[in-house]
């Protein structure tokens, strides 16, 4: 098979894991908090946030797991892809503005963007220092 192709089917075969994660997962915060905020995309984009920063660092060239472009863009195109989702955020905060709900659009707004931040700079720490541990 050429490697164009496996490569395109491990991007495709990410993203459907992903987004079934993050489907599931909406279902998940739906179920246990209820509709008034966007809990389930709020939590996919976190962790998906932390995952992206964790996994990027720890496949870099110098890092602790020797992931190949083909698995790598797997994970980090496919999966994360799939599983985080700036669109249903967007959507999400326009359906609160619409509804006028000026504080809770805001709140997402906020929350969303630090804790994402956040995220992706714990995963990239915790990476940095699994590398360091290199060969131990």
């Amino acid at each position: 098979m050429p490697r164009q192709v496996r490569l395109l089917m491990a991007v495709a075969l990410g993203a459907a894991s992903g987004s079934l994660l993050r489907y599931l997962s909406s279902l998940a915060a739906l179920a246990l908090f209820g509709s008034g905020f966007a809990w389930g995309t709020l939590f996919v984009n976190v962790v998906g946030s932390f995952l992206i920063g964790l996994y990027s660092t720890l496949t870099e060239p110098d890092g602790r797991i020797m992931a190949g472009p083909i698995l790598r863009q797997g994970v980090l195109t496919g999966f994360c892809g799939g599983f985080t989702t700036f669109s249903v955020f967007s959507l999400e905060t326009f359906l609160l503005l619409q509804a006028q709900a000026f504080g809770v659009a805001a709140l997402n707004v906020a929350a969303s963007v630090i804790l994402w931040l956040v995220a992706v700079w714990i995963g990239y720490r915790i990476g940095v220092r699994l590398n360091r541990l290199k060969g131990s």
